[in-house]
């Protein structure tokens, strides 16, 4: 009978093999994943979360595309034109008219613009938009904004705005709005280190996505606007701004899926908060503010013992540590100083100290 050799031995030299480099290959992954922070953010709409991402890039120093200048100044004419259509609707409900001199303007107002790639602002559109923003009575309206949740403004400015050469500067492209739907993910590159910011919409409509980005992640970076005290949202003139905000941390705070996450509070927009505190009391909408009227100090306090205490509920099973930081998204030498902070809380290797 002849010998047989077996290629058994073989075989099991060449899975070992295998093996080795698949465990190689899966310790660098793990490795690499080890590295990545994913800092999800959230928060009602108009909350300032898109210009968190915004100053991260001016930042970090990722320069805007020609395309996204030119979205952001198709975005400003939007924001120009929509706004002061908002203001005159408003006006309706305030029982105000704009002065009888100013009524030919709105037909100006309410003719549809497209504007194309490269397309200066329509020219005639300007006396219109000045005259109106100067009535007296949409004066009146826009003061009363935070009834109907009326955008910031960019009428002081509009001489620039429609020069044919106009580009969107950072100030300019801080202070666009633009409705976030779905979700973006914005990656930098930080000490050998990748940061993912992952923005999801604030509306109410798009709030039920939000279990979708749970997963993985290191860090929330939750936004309040802190001037939302007495204004409505957006998408509910009947839901005031600050109370959906509560509502929204409130289960976030003792979600299953944030046992163990870093919870970041951004009480933000403190200097429109302070301006609107010169002519609206807190307790005219949060009874229970004991502080002096006009104290934008007393007022940030309150309103960080409120979310503070939302998150350590005596019926949770422990006490949430929260990061708290006050803040002015368009502030880029503000904002550079809190991120910085907010890098070092999301690294999983990192220990910081609460406040």
């Amino acid at each position: 009978m002849g010998l047989c050799v077996s290629s058994g031995l073989s075989a099991s030299t060449e899975d070992v093999k295998n093996h080795r480099e698949a465990e190689k290959v899966l310790k660098e992954a793990r490795q690499k994943e080890e590295k990545i922070a994913r800092i999800l953010l959230l928060g009602a709409g108009d909350s300032g979360k898109s210009t968190v991402i915004k100053q991260m890039r001016v930042i970090h120093k990722k320069p805007w595309t020609k395309s996204e200048l030119e979205s952001y100044r198709q975005i400003t004419f939007g924001n120009i034109v929509d706004g002061l259509r908002e203001i005159l609707d408003a006006m309706t409900d305030f029982e105000l008219q704009v002065e009888e001199k100013n009524v030919p303007h709105i037909r100006a107002l309410i003719k549809q613009y497209n504007i194309c790639e490269g397309d200066p602002f329509p020219p005639e559109l300007l006396p219109a938009l000045t005259a109106l923003w100067n009535d007296k009575y949409v004066k009146q309206s826009y003061a009363r904004a935070n009834e109907a949740a009326l955008p910031d403004n960019f009428y002081n400015a509009l001489p620039r705005f429609f020069d044919p050469d106009f580009i969107p500067n950072n100030h300019d492209i801080f202070h666009c709005r633009a409705r976030t739907t779905g979700m973006t993910e914005t990656v930098f590159h930080l000490r050998g280190r990748e940061m993912h910011m992952i923005d999801v919409g604030g509306q109410k409509s798009e709030r039920r996505k939000w279990i979708n980005f749970f997963q993985d992640v290191t860090s929330i970076l939750f936004l309040v606007s802190l001037s939302g005290y007495d204004q409505c949202l957006i998408e509910d003139k009947d839901a005031n701004q600050m109370q959906d905000a509560m509502a929204i941390w409130d289960s976030i705070c003792h979600s299953q899926w944030f046992t163990n996450t870093a919870l970041i509070l951004f009480l933000n927009k403190t200097d429109l908060f302070e301006e609107k505190l010169q002519h609206s009391d807190i307790k005219h909408t949060f009874p229970d503010y004991d502080g002096p009227p006009k104290d934008p100090v007393k007022g940030c306090e309150y309103f960080q013992k409120r979310f503070v205490r939302l998150s350590n509920k005596s019926n949770r099973l422990v006490n949430r540590d929260v990061y708290t930081h006050f803040t002015n998204a368009t502030d880029t030498a503000m904002l550079q100083v809190v991120l910085v902070a907010v890098e070092g809380i999301s690294s999983p290797s990192t220990v910081c100290i609460p406040y």
